[in-house]
């Protein structure tokens, strides 16, 4: 349980694991914060502790402006989504610095914004994202000519290198291979990376999850395919589902998901899609639903597989004793999650 020692303790040691449990709020100076908040730390007796924003906000406290606790966590800022939103519609387009400065953007800043949440920089972005549109282009029967050029290479040996560079193989040898598209999420949670493939999303993850590169590589494997950032038609609808669900509007998801694995992986799976919305079901319980009441500890490692955070809801599962038990995303967020649910269902 969060008690105001632990939460103290959080925002003194500016805990970022605790981000979007709760919130605090200063008495002396009517202003509420994010745990991480680098201001001045209060004293315990002039603290008190909320839940939601929208609960600070009904006390009468004010958003602290060193931390901005009404934005998402790691959210996208507008200018960098504007540029995304350009890519998007033309794919062919080439931002370079004097084009970045003619809209009043500092290059350096969108390097080091790209560098740290996608891990490469804005220019490989494009590069990238130009390449996963060529890749269908071609998967749709265009010719490779016509995809390198529609997609703003200039020259067929400079595509075919950049192509082989990402691929592994040239653009006219792509036959059974695919794209993994991939893109980055904000939520009150913290950022997610979505990874969706034609049949549906494939991949939803907290970014800090331990397992997160061994699950890429894995599915990378399982479907021959390359992860690579670009567009994907399920992805507008996951971000407007996932807003909807964190703002307690939305008990279920229509999402198309694709999650391959073996038969009893599946099973588990679709079992887990049965739990009501705001209800737990223990490990026991749920072994028994699959018609296999002795493989508890199988469906717990099943449960672990799951790529699919929230979609598909393992967070629902808990121990026999009630005790809140393992949760790839963290403990903290399985708890949020729960409290999340269960106060939108009354």
């Amino acid at each position: 349980m969060l008690t105001n020692e632990i939460m103290y303790k959080a925002i003194v040691d500016k805990d970022s694991s605790f981000e979007g449990t709760f919130f605090t709020a200063v008495k002396t100076t009517g202003i509420f914060c994010r745990p991480t908040c680098t201001a001045r730390k209060p004293k315990p007796e002039n603290v008190e502790f909320f839940k939601t924003t929208s609960e600070a906000i009904q006390k009468g406290y004010r958003p602290c402006k060193v931390c901005n606790p009404l934005a998402k966590i790691g959210e996208t800022p507008v200018f960098i989504q504007d540029i995304l939103n350009e890519l998007n519609a033309d794919p062919s387009k080439k931002f370079k610095d004097w084009d970045l400065l003619q809209k009043g953007i500092e290059p350096s800043a969108i390097r080091r914004w790209f560098l740290k949440n996608h891990g490469i920089t804005f220019h490989a972005y494009q590069r990238m994202f130009r390449l996963n549109t060529a890749f269908k282009k071609m998967q749709e029967g265009e010719t490779v000519s016509s995809a390198a050029f529609d997609t703003g290479y200039e020259s067929l040996s400079g595509f075919g290198d950049s192509f082989r560079s990402v691929f592994g193989v040239s653009p006219s040898n792509t036959k059974g291979k695919q794209v993994i598209d991939i893109t980055r999420l904000e939520t009150p949670l913290g950022t997610m990376f979505a990874c969706a493939v034609e049949q549906g999303i494939c991949l939803l993850e907290f970014t800090d999850r331990k397992m997160l590169e061994t699950e890429l590589k894995a599915l990378a494997k399982k479907l021959n395919a390359t992860i690579i950032q670009g567009a994907n038609k399920h992805f507008d609808q996951l971000k407007q589902e996932l807003t909807e669900y964190f703002e307690g509007r939305r008990k279920t998801f229509t999402v198309p998901l694709f999650a391959p694995g073996t038969i009893f992986q599946q099973s588990v799976w679709n079992a887990l899609q049965t739990i009501p919305y705001g209800t737990t079901r223990s490990y026991k319980q749920q072994a028994i639903t699959i018609n296999s009441p002795e493989a508890i500890r199988a469906v717990a490692n099943a449960n672990g597989m799951n790529r699919l955070s929230i979609l598909i809801p393992c967070h629902r599962v808990i121990g026999e004793d009630g005790s809140l038990t393992g949760y790839g995303g963290g403990l903290f967020r399985k708890k949020w999650l729960l409290d999340l649910e269960r106060s939108n269902n009354l």
